[in-house]
């Protein structure tokens, strides 16, 4: 028999040594889906008893509820621009601290150092800051003669939420200069020199080598911030817990509220579900459509 027509023999060995953790893997993220899904089918009292089989009922009492509805399309807003605003900012603050200077070291620390703090304890600061009587927003304000009198950040729908998405684009700055400068250092400065001597200017270099080279950082940092915002709780709970008049709710704020103040944990199940729908779908979306621009801007090239 020729060498090309054996069987080839695969080794079990390494399988035997993956299985134990794969099963403990598997385990451990099947079984709170499978606990969320069901909790969601059935009618559960608010100390956690289930109770009868209720099919697509919490389903059909969240979608028809406004505050749902709304807090939907607030987490879509809050999403966007808390992710939008953080890479615009970040991209720029990247470049910074990616260049040669004095004080380089002292500079990344500085930016790196709200990383460290706990969110909950940054959104008590930044509710303190926007307090009515004395925050230090107000009195600042005040004593540079740009308002009159107090304004009631938090206590006004038309001001709050704005106010919590400026708090949750600065603390993600971090997180994202981090990714951006990780990418960065990854960049060849040979290329640059080349780009110098052909006579391209800085605007030229960023949109021809710094920004291609890198896109795919961006594209995971979009896509992790996408993610942690989606899900960010501490910030829009310590500031306003959803109010005023439910106006600041997003998904898992209202989550919260149903299965922990409400007590209709079934409900607060259906809504997780949704929201697990929503990023599994956004993250496919996301990472395809990234795909097929990277293979038609490498047949560009090519």
């Amino acid at each position: 028999m020729s060498r090309s027509n054996r069987a080839v023999a695969v080794p079990r060995a390494p399988w035997l040594l993956i299985v134990p953790s794969l099963v403990l893997a598997l385990f451990i993220i099947s079984y709170p889906i499978f606990n969320i899904v069901y909790y969601a089918l059935h009618d559960v009292s608010r100390f956690g008893q289930i109770r009868d089989f209720s099919g697509l009922a919490n389903f059909y009492s969240v979608l028809s509820d406004p505050v749902f509805l709304s807090a939907l399309k607030n987490t879509i807003i809050w999403t966007f621009f808390v992710v939008t605003g953080t890479v615009l900012i970040s991209v720029p603050v990247s470049l910074v601290l990616n260049q040669d200077f004095y004080g380089r070291g002292v500079a990344r620390t500085i930016i790196m150092l709200p990383w460290s703090v706990s969110l909950t304890m940054t959104a008590v600061v930044w509710r303190w800051a926007f307090n009515d009587d004395y925050g230090m927003v107000n009195v600042t304000l005040q004593r540079l003669g740009l308002t009159s009198g107090p304004i009631h950040w938090l206590a006004t729908p038309e001001y709050a939420f704005p106010v919590e998405i400026a708090v949750g684009i600065l603390v993600s700055i971090p997180f994202t200069t981090t990714i951006l400068l990780g990418g960065l250092s990854s960049v060849p400065g040979d290329i640059y020199e080349a780009a110098r001597i052909d006579g391209a200017s800085a605007w030229q270099q960023f949109r021809r080598l710094t920004l291609p080279l890198l896109k795919p950082f961006i594209n995971m940092a979009i896509l992790l911030n996408v993610i942690y915002v989606f899900n960010s709780f501490p910030i829009i709970w310590v500031m306003t817990q959803g109010g005023p008049d439910d106006s600041t709710h997003i998904l898992v704020t209202y989550l919260y509220e149903l299965g922990f103040r409400l007590g209709r944990p079934g409900q607060a199940a259906a809504v997780s579900l949704v929201m697990l729908v929503i990023l599994f779908a956004f993250s496919v979306v996301y990472l395809k459509l990234q795909a097929k621009r990277g293979g038609s801007a490498e047949g560009d090239l090519a």
